[in-house]
């Protein structure tokens, strides 16, 4: 396999701008799927050092049909990280659903006669874990568990939001694997299955209502006061978004990776009791008083396998938790009242 120019979808997003920092910073050539210019001239901006090496692709709607076809011209390796994300929608299967499973569809079609050798496909622990069994249980997640959840459950309207996109994640992925079984195109597929991510944002932060969902909750704990309640941490498996891109980036490259699913995760578990101590030890005094307080347990009984992991990227080093937090309230706190 050979490498030189990679297409990124959700380019824009939390973890792929740093997905394209990492691959223009390791010589790559990159071509950024984005939706609109003003979001491309802002990357730009960013990497203005790297900008005969990154250039774009504009879609409106990613489940337009043949929406890619355009897109794969001398391109040899593909990361689609383009999912929906929004938890406030009022038609769960239309908006996020659907344009999950067509995105990946889009994607893994128009790279079919291409010349693309692989696609690094972002899933998401959602697709892994399974919300019926009880916390009180032992287990141990590998990337051989699938979330049970059924189309039918995730499309109710009465499901949650969150099941709903725990549903798009499982049914995307599967879709993905099932292309790869019956297509089988020139091509393969690396599946990856992160949980919470947090860290600083790639390139500019204005403010911290444009934080994604989980910085958001990084920024609730730091902004709720110490009479506020922590947030609640169901799974205490959390990853820095910077070692996220780095993984991306070597699924693609390594050779032994190909036709597996990964659930990257970092080292030590976290929970928001831990994240509040780091912010009082290490933020400035004046922002202290804001820092919300309280226990949280870490549930030491459910955990996940790492060996995949540890065996197909031993080279790895990831970021502690106190690196991850000081790293994003050294980014966040300055524009935090501008």
């Amino acid at each position: 396999m050979s490498f030189k120019y990679i297409l990124v979808t959700g380019a824009t997003g939390f973890v792929g701008a740093h997905v394209v920092d990492c691959l223009l910073k390791k010589g790559f050539k990159v071509r950024a799927v984005v939706r609109s210019k003003a979001k491309a001239q802002r990357m730009l901006e960013w990497q203005k050092e790297f900008s005969e090496k990154l250039d774009f692709y504009y879609i409106d709607n990613i489940t337009t049909p043949g929406v890619f076809d355009n897109a794969m011209k001398d391109i040899n390796g593909v990361i689609h990280l383009a999912s929906p994300l929004n938890y406030q929608v009022a038609d769960k299967e239309k908006e996020l659903i659907i344009p999950a499973i067509q995105g990946v569809r889009s994607i893994l079609e128009a790279s079919k006669d291409s010349g693309v050798q692989r696609i690094v496909m972002t899933s998401s622990f959602g697709a892994v874990l399974d919300m019926n069994r009880k916390e009180s249980d032992p287990w141990t997640y590998s990337s051989a568990d699938w979330n049970p959840i059924t189309y039918a459950e995730a499309a109710d309207p009465s499901a949650t939001p969150q099941d709903a996109y725990r549903g798009s994640k499982v049914f995307a992925e599967q879709a993905a694997w099932d292309f790869i079984k019956t297509a089988k195109p020139q091509f393969d597929l690396v599946t990856l299955c992160p949980s919470m991510i947090f860290g600083p944002v790639a390139g500019y932060l204005d403010s911290p209502q444009d934080l994604n969902e989980s910085n958001g909750l990084l920024w609730k704990v730091a902004s709720g006061g110490p009479s506020s309640s922590l947030p609640p941490a169901r799974f205490n498996f959390w990853i820095d978004v910077r070692d996220l891109a780095e993984i991306h980036v070597q699924a693609l490259l390594n050779p032994d990776a190909g036709g597996k699913r990964y659930v990257p995760v970092a080292p030590g578990k976290f929970n928001y009791q831990l994240v509040s101590e780091i912010m009082v030890e290490h933020i400035p005094e004046s922002s202290k008083n804001s820092v919300s307080r309280g226990l949280q347990d870490i549930k030491h009984h459910i955990n996940v396998d790492t060996s995949a992991m540890d065996k197909d990227f031993s080279g790895l080093k990831y970021r502690t938790l106190k690196e991850t937090v000081v790293d994003f309230m050294e980014q966040v706190l300055p524009v935090s009242n501008s």
